[in-house]
């Protein structure tokens, strides 16, 4: 029995890695077919990811017991679909592929909903702080700029022509630096007001019991 188990264990574990591309002939043929339905079934796969098994073992000649996977899937979506897990799925970022049963979708649902914004909210905020550490780099690049160019305009060895061109260049550099610092005041101003709205949506998820 304990070397059963064993092979059962080593079976999930090799699907989890690499998708049941690499069963072996021996994994396929002593799989416990309920008990991969329930760990398909507990991660939220959709009914149809049994084909990828089904082709996985084929070239062994041996095909999956449709019956017990199915089975096993729907005990292992009775744990997948419980609130809590649907918004754990929504604040990753994660993607609801609509297998939960009828009889728990709706607080399924409602909850991965209620995490997905919270997802929403703190990548608002994060995707500013990002825009703003981008901005603050080639504001700091530009004024390096204008230093390289003013020396270079006073320098004895520069022509005429060249200190023509080098007033232009630092016309434009000066120009950029204002639009850089004023595009910086906006997104400090826009992440200001998402994480105002992020913590206002974190209390009130905590009131919830999230």
């Amino acid at each position: 029995m304990k070397t059963r188990w064993a092979g059962i264990l080593l079976i999930i574990a090799a699907l989890g890695a690499s998708g049941c591309a690499s069963m072996s002939a021996d994994e396929c043929a002593i799989s416990d077919w309920h008990t991969i339905g329930y760990e398909d079934g507990a991660r939220g796969y959709s009914a149809d990811n049994i084909g990828r098994h089904r082709k996985a073992c084929a070239k062994h000649g041996v095909a999956p017991d449709f019956e017990s996977y199915q089975a096993g899937r729907k005990d292992g979506l009775r744990q997948f679909c419980q609130p809590s897990r649907g918004f754990n799925l929504g604040a990753s970022g994660g993607r609801y592929n609509g297998v939960c049963p009828s009889d728990m979708e709706f607080d399924f649902v409602e909850a991965f909903n209620s995490g997905h914004q919270l997802y929403n909210l703190r990548a608002s905020v994060n995707s500013a702080t990002k825009q703003i550490k981008a901005m603050e780099s080639e504001l700091e690049q530009t004024k390096d700029d204008i230093r390289t160019a003013e020396a270079a305009l006073i320098a004895k060895e520069t022509t005429m022509q060249d200190r023509v061109l080098l007033l232009a260049d630092l016309k434009e550099l000066s120009e950029r630096i204002g639009q850089l610092e004023a595009e910086i005041v906006g997104l400090v101003e826009e992440r200001a007001i998402a994480e105002q709205q992020l913590a206002t949506y974190q209390s009130v998820l905590a009131d919830t019991g999230y």
